[in-house]
C-alpha cells in the first residue's frame, strides 16, 4: 500500500498515533478545572491546596524536561511515547481510586511523569521526519493536538463526570491510555530508516548521539543566554494557560457570574480551541516569513494586553471572557515559536535536549502559578461555598489577573530582548 511505503504520507499516520498521545496529556493536565469542585470535597482542600494538587502534575513533568530531550536523543521517539503513555495511565487509575490527599498527590504526579516523555518525543519525531522549513509548523500543529485535548477536557469532560463520576472517569481515561501506547508502539518509527524507508529530501539525517555528545549538546543549550531568554518567555507562557485553563478558569466563571460548572467549561474551552487554531496558523505564518522573533513580538504584546484586560475589569461581559480565553490560547503560537528558535539554533542531534531545556522552564511555570494564584485566592475568601468548595471574591479573581498581567509584561520584556540580540548579530 503507497501510503505506507511513502515516507512522506507514513510519517501521517505515525505523527497522528503520536498526536493522539499528546492530546490525552492535555485533557490530564487541564482536567482539575472540571474537577475542582469534586476534588475540593473528595480530600477537603483549601485553595493553595488545591492548586498544588493540580501542580503536582507539573512539578515532576517540569524536572524530566531536560532528561526527556536527552532519553529522547538516545533511544527514539516510539519507545518513549509508549513507556511515557503507559505510565501516564498507571497514574490515572491509582487517583481514581485515591483516598487521601497525599495519594492522590503522589498518583497525579505519576500522570505528570509518564506525560513529561511525550510532547519533546513527538518533537524529536518531527525533526528526523520533516524538513527544517516544515518544523515550526508541526510544532504548532503538536500544540493544536493540546489544544484539542483540552477542549476535551472542558464541557466534554464535565458532561462524562456528571452521568458518571470523577473516579469512573478517570478509570476510562487511564483504560484509553493504555490503547494509545499500543498505538504508538504499532505505528511509529524513529526515522524514515527505521521503518526500511528512503530519507526524505531536505529532511537532516537522524542521528543518535553517543552519551558524551549529549552531555556536550547539554552544556552547549544551558550556556547559552538565548536558552534562559526563550525559556522566561515560555515560563510565563506555558505557566499562565495552563493554571488558568487547567484550573482557576472555571471556578472563576462558576463564581463570578453564577453559572453551572458545565456552562463555564465552554469559556475555558474557547481557550483551547484558540490553542487548537493559533499555533498551527502562527506557525505556518513563521515558515513561510521566516520572521520567528518579530511574530513572538507582536503575539506576547496581544497576550500581556489580554491579561490586562481582565485584571483591569475584573468582571466584564461573559462574551469578553470568552474572547480573552480564545485570544490567549490562540497567542499560544506565539510563544511556541521558541521551540524552532532554540532548535534551529543547534545541530539536529541535539533538538531534544534543546527543545527539553526551554520546556523544562515552561513547565515550572505550570508548576508555581497554581499556587501562587491559590494563595492570592486565599486572601479573598467570601465565606461561601458552592457545593462544597470555597467561593472567592471578584477582587480575588482580579489580583490572580494582575498576577498573570505582570508576569505577561515580564515575558514580554524576555521578547524585546531576545530580538535585540538578533538584530546585534545581523
Amino acid at each position: 500500500m503507497r501510503i505506507w511505503s511513502d515516507p512522506t504520507k507514513r510519517r501521517w499516520i505515525a505523527w497522528t498515533a503520536l498526536a493522539a498521545a499528546f492530546a490525552l496529556v492535555s485533557v490530564h493536565r487541564l482536567s482539575t478545572a472540571v474537577l475542582a469542585e469534586q476534588l475540593t470535597v473528595a480530600f477537603d482542600t483549601t485553595g493553595a491546596e488545591l492548586g498544588t494538587l493540580h501542580a503536582s502534575f507539573f512539578y515532576i513533568y517540569a524536572a524530566m524536561q531536560l532528561p526527556a530531550g536527552v532519553i529522547a536523543d538516545r533511544i527514539g521517539s516510539r519507545r518513549v511515547v509508549t513507556l511515557g503513555t503507559a505510565g501516564m495511565s498507571v497514574g490515572a487509575l491509582a487517583l481514581g481510586v485515591a483516598d487521601s490527599y497525599a495519594i492522590a498527590f503522589i498518583a497525579r504526579a505519576l500522570i505528570g511523569l509518564g506525560a513529561s516523555l511525550i510532547f519533546i518525543a513527538t518533537l524529536r519525531f518531527c525533526a528526523n521526519w520533516f524538513r527544517p522549513t516544515e518544523f515550526a509548523r508541526m510544532s504548532g500543529l503538536t500544540i493544536a493536538a493540546a489544544g484539542f485535548g483540552g477542549i476535551l477536557a472542558t464541557t466534554p469532560l464535565a458532561i462524562l463526570v456528571a452521568a458518571t463520576d470523577w473516579r469512573t472517569t478517570l478509570f476510562g481515561l487511564g483504560i484509553g491510555g493504555f490503547a494509545l501506547a499500543g498505538l504508538a508502539f504499532v505505528f511509529v518509527r524513529d526515522s524514515p530508516a527505521g521503518a526500511g524507508l528512503p530519507e526524505i529530501d531536505g529532511v537532516p539525517k537522524a542521528e543518535n548521539p553517543s552519551l558524551s555528545a549529549v552531555v556536550d549538546n547539554t552544556l552547549a543549550v544551558l550556556r547559552e543566554r538565548e536558552t534562559w531568554l526563550v525559556g522566561l518567555v515560555m515560563f510565563c507562557g506555558t505557566g499562565l494557560n495552563l493554571t488558568v485553563f487547567g484550573l482557576w478558569g472555571v471556578p472563576y466563571v462558576v463564581q463570578t457570574y453564577g453559572v453551572s460548572v458545565t456552562t463555564a467549561s465552554t469559556y475555558t474551552l474557547l481557550g483551547s480551541a484558540g490553542m487548537l487554531v493559533g499555533p498551527p496558523l502562527i506557525g505556518w505564518l513563521s515558515d513561510r516569513t521566516e520572521g520567528r522573533l518579530g511574530l513572538l513580538v507582536l503575539s506576547q504584546l496581544a497576550y500581556a494586553a489580554t491579561f490586562g484586560l481582565l485584571a483591569v475589569t475584573g468582571k466584564p461581559p461573559l462574551p469578553v471572557v470568552g474572547a480573552a480565553f480564545f485570544a490567549t490560547g490562540f497567542l499560544a503560537g506565539g510563544y511556541a515559536l521558541g521551540y524552532t528558535i532554540v532548535k534551529e539554533s543547534h545541530v539536529s542531534g541535539a533538538s531534544g535536549v534543546a527543545t527539553g531545556a526551554v520546556n523544562t522552564l515552561a513547565f515550572l511555570g505550570a508548576a508555581l502559578f497554581p499556587t501562587l494564584m491559590g494563595l492570592i485566592l486565599d486572601a479573598y475568601l467570601t465565606g461561601e461555598t458552592i457545593g462544597g468548595a470555597q467561593v472567592y471574591s471578584t477582587t480575588g479573581y482580579r489580583v490572580a489577573f494582575v498576577l498573570a498581567t505582570a508576569a505577561s509584561v515580564i515575558a514580554l520584556l524576555a521578547t524585546f530582548a531576545l530580538y535585540r540580540t538578533a538584530q546585534g548579530n545581523q
